[in-house]
Order: structure tokens, then C-alpha cells, then sequence
């Protein structure tokens, strides 16, 4: 019989991986700033209906009319995300109720609720920075780490700590999942300057080029508005080129690495499942990837990209967990 708290990790977990794809679609679909205001829509728990309030949203934001398939996007995130909010509050409770009675840690639920408190800020900051590109990707990573740790929490409630694979796999764990969280922020970043299709070929960047001119200095300055530089001219091509060009080259490293680790851990009997769902999952992200860039970008591979980064995440964490020393 499945534990209540393990069902409640469990349904928490899925709506974390679809919180992480809803704010995907929502900012790829450009409805990021689809409610000017937060945590509400033109002052509303609900976006505005009535004539009545679509005029109320109109003396209150004169610059910002109201287009509903973009407030229903975000908003409908919002829902989500609150919603996975209160069920980390239920798993950290009970953890500190089990905590008091059996001297269980509850270091990982309290870190959840640490990590959705900070993402609550970084959603309303997203909003009144209006998507400052260092704030959206923080978002991005924030979402990453809540389905990461659930996953984490998840995987020590049903798996027995057994130390069946060889210990020299656990730094290439801990390097992979460095190296995929890395690469997460890259494509966060590339997203949020919308530096996607700045190379519109493939292996090559523009025309035939594979060195194009690329300034990584000035790509790279995170204390600034969304297209401009700190001292506020616009961002050259050059440095949106080299955005696009540096998650191509972490795309390269994350292969090399995560697929040696998926055919090292195809050869041990305990790690053979998640070997080979690390294999997949870094197959489909490149081949995701290179549909995006081929593609020009269409939402629906777009989306699923974001979605197989969380997916290759989870199968590195799930790695990770299987080869653990003790619970914590």
C-alpha cells in the first residue's frame, strides 16, 4: 500500500514537471507579461470579463490593454504553480510532524519550501522587472531545482540505499549534473534574449560559417534590461550570437559527458533502467535541439526542448540517488 506522504511527493512531483513545460509555453508563446501586475491579473484573482472590468484594467494600465489568451496562459501558470506551492507546505509539515516523532530529517522538504518561497519572488520580480533576462533564467533554474529535489525526495522514499554501483561513478554523477544544470541556464539565457535563432543553421551558424563573429564579454553581463547592455545600448548581434553559440558548445560537453556516464551505467545490472533513460533522454534533447534550430523555433518542439531538459535532469538526479552513501 502506497504512504500518503509518498503519494503526496509523487502527485507533487508531476505537476512540478508540468509547472516547469507551462512556464516554457508561457514565455515561448511571448505571454510572460500577460498580467501586468502579481500575484493577480489587472487587480483580479481572475483575468478581467466584463466590459465593466476590462475597463477598470484600462484606467489602471493605460499601456498595457488587456489580451486574454495571454493572460489565461499566465495566469492558468500561476494557478499551477500555487497550487504546487501548497503541496510542498503539506510535504514539509508532515516532515517535521514525522521529524518530531522519529527523528527524521526533514533537510530536503525544508529546502523545498525554502526554493518555492524564492520562486515565488522571482515570478512577481519577472513580472515588475519586466522579464529581465538574469531574472527569468533564476526562474527557469528555481523550477528546475523544486522538480529536482522532489524527485530527490521521491527516490529516497522508494529506493533502498543499496551502494550497488562502483564508487568512481558517483563524481561523474555529481560532474553531470553540474554540467546539465549549467546547461539549463544557458538555454535559459538564450531564451530570455532571444538569442534562439541567432545561428539558423545546422552544424554551422550562418551561412556556412563556423566561427562567426561573437562577443562573449558583453553576452555575458547579467545586470541589465532585456536587449540593452548596463550602460543601456542595445546588445549587438555579435553578443546574441555568442549567447547562442555558448549552449551549442555546453550542448556538445553535456553529450560527451552524460552519454559516456549512460553507457557506464548501462554495465551495471542495479543502474541499467536508469542508464538507458539517460541515454534516451539525451538523445531526444539533442535531436529537440537541432529541431528548434532547423525548425525556426515552433512552439510545440520548443516547448518539449524545455520539457527534455527537465527530463534529462531527473534521470541524472535519479542516477544520483541510486548511488548515495547514506539518506540525507
Amino acid at each position: 500500500m502506497i504512504r500518503r506522504d509518498t503519494l503526496l511527493i509523487g502527485i507533487a512531483l508531476l505537476l512540478a514537471f508540468c509547472v516547469v513545460a507551462l512556464g516554457a509555453y508561457v514565455r515561448l508563446s511571448d505571454a510572460g507579461l500577460g498580467c501586468p501586475d502579481w500575484p493577480g491579473c489587472y487587480g483580479h484573482l481572475t483575468v478581467p470579463q466584463s466590459e465593466q472590468a476590462h475597463a477598470a484594467a484600462a484606467q489602471a494600465f493605460p499601456d498595457k490593454p488587456v489580451e486574454a489568451h495571454k493572460a489565461w496562459k499566465e495566469m492558468i501558470h500561476r494557478y499551477a504553480a500555487g497550487t504546487l506551492g501548497l503541496l510542498i507546505l503539506a510535504i514539509g509539515v508532515a516532515a517535521w510532524q514525522r521529524h518530531n516523532r522519529q527523528r527524521y530529517s526533514p533537510l530536503v522538504p525544508t529546502l523545498l519550501m525554502g526554493t518555492v518561497v524564492f520562486q515565488a519572488l522571482l515570478g512577481m520580480w519577472t513580472v515588475t522587472l519586466l522579464l529581465k533576462p538574469a531574472i527569468v533564467t533564476a526562474h527557469l533554474l528555481g523550477g528546475m531545482s523544486t522538480l529536482a529535489l522532489l524527485l530527490w525526495l521521491f527516490c529516497r522514499r522508494n529506493m533502498a540505499v543499496t551502494g550497488s554501483g562502483p564508487a568512481y561513478l558517483r563524481p561523474w554523477v555529481l560532474l553531470a549534473l553540474i554540467l546539465v544544470l549549467t546547461q539549463i541556464a544557458l538555454g535559459g539565457w538564450v531564451s530570455s534574449n532571444y538569442a534562439a535563432l541567432m545561428c539558423p543553421d545546422f552544424p554551422t551558424c550562418r551561412g556556412g560559417e563556423w566561427l562567426p563573429d561573437a562577443d562573449f564579454v558583453q553576452a555575458f553581463q547579467l545586470h541589465r534590461e532585456l536587449g540593452h547592455n548596463p550602460d543601456g545600448s542595445l546588445l549587438t548581434t555579435s553578443a546574441m550570437t555568442a549567447i547562442h553559440l555558448a549552449h551549442r558548445l555546453g550542448a556538445m560537453l553535456v553529450f560527451l559527458v552524460v552519454g559516456g556516464l549512460a553507457l557506464a551505467l548501462r554495465r551495471h545490472p542495479a543502474l541499467k533502467g536508469v542508464g538507458a533513460a539517460m541515454g534516451l533522454a539525451l538523445l531526444l534533447q539533442i535531436g529537440l535541439g537541432i529541431g528548434n534550430v532547423l525548425g525556426s523555433l515552433p512552439l510545440p518542439v520548443a516547448v518539449s526542448h524545455n520539457a527534455g531538459a527537465a527530463l534529462l535532469l531527473s534521470t541524472v538526479v535519479a542516477a544520483l540517488s541510486q548511488l548515495r552513501r547514506k539518506t540525507f
